[in-house]
């Protein structure tokens, strides 16, 4: 979803400074983005992407991104927060600290990482109308989904912490919202595949309206909208691209 959301972005006109820790995580039953595959992203963005290594869970390594977006470009108009992970299998009781900690602090910690560096300096931007913030959530964080415990906590998490950003924000023209993506055809749907014996497709009957998986293009889609100038009235809301998914539970 990264990846896609860079090129869309890049299409409507923006610079982006593309981040990613590049490495992968003990706690997290798959591998992750490398450096070859961030590199790959900056690449087939010419000039207009720069590519850094960053944690989400290190505060000083997102600040240096945002410095990195200010002294490239000359001013930070929006940020992204879409670093996550996901485990499953284990029911709560079961779920180990290594396994919470990762999830939670990647998927939940890592947006309010990156929105306490990113904020001050859209503030700044010379068109504080343009300013936004978006957060990636899921479906699993409006639903209880079953041994998906520290996830579900996370993106719930997620949720309530833009809503309370915008809210936050009020009277400076910067905005705040959320994306909810469903089933979508990533490394994530496929590690949730994996622990629950299943293939991928499968997980394309909780969309029953569109009966597919969704695409990341379409959430990359919905985020370029969010950050565009036409969303300068939305903020605080969650914006599903599911399918359908949480229309029919």
């Amino acid at each position: 979803m990264g990846a896609a959301t860079v090129a869309r972005l890049v299409e409507d006109g923006w610079s982006v400074v593309a981040t990613d820790v590049c490495a992968d995580e003990p706690a997290i039953p798959y591998a992750l983005g490398t450096q070859a595959e961030l590199e790959a992203v900056a690449v087939a963005g010419g000039d207009h992407v720069t590519a850094v290594v960053a944690d989400v869970r290190d505060q000083a390594a997102m600040r240096a991104a945002v410095a990195t977006a200010v002294d490239l470009y000359g001013r930070l108009d929006a940020a992204v927060a879409m670093a996550g992970v996901f485990a499953a299998g284990d029911r709560l009781w079961e779920v180990s600290d290594e396994e919470w900690d990762a999830v939670v602090d990647i998927d939940l910690r890592g947006v309010f990482h990156t929105a306490r560096a990113a904020i001050p300096a859209i503030l700044e931007s010379p068109e504080p109308w343009r300013g936004r913030f978006v957060g990636v959530a899921s479906t699993a964080g409006v639903v209880g989904l079953e041994r998906m415990a520290p996830y579900v906590a996370a993106k719930h998490g997620v949720i309530g912490l833009v809503r309370s950003l915008a809210i936050d924000l009020s009277g400076t023209g910067v905005t705040a919202n959320a994306i909810a993506p469903g089933s979508t055809r990533t490394a994530i749907l496929e590690a949730s595949a994996a622990s629950y014996g299943i293939d991928i497709a499968e997980f394309a009957t909780h969309q029953r309206p569109i009966g597919r998986l969704v695409e990341p293009e379409e959430i990359a889609a919905a985020v370029a909208y969010l950050c565009s100038p036409g969303a300068a009235a939305v903020t605080g809301v969650v914006l599903p691209v599911d399918g359908g998914m949480t229309s029919t539970i």
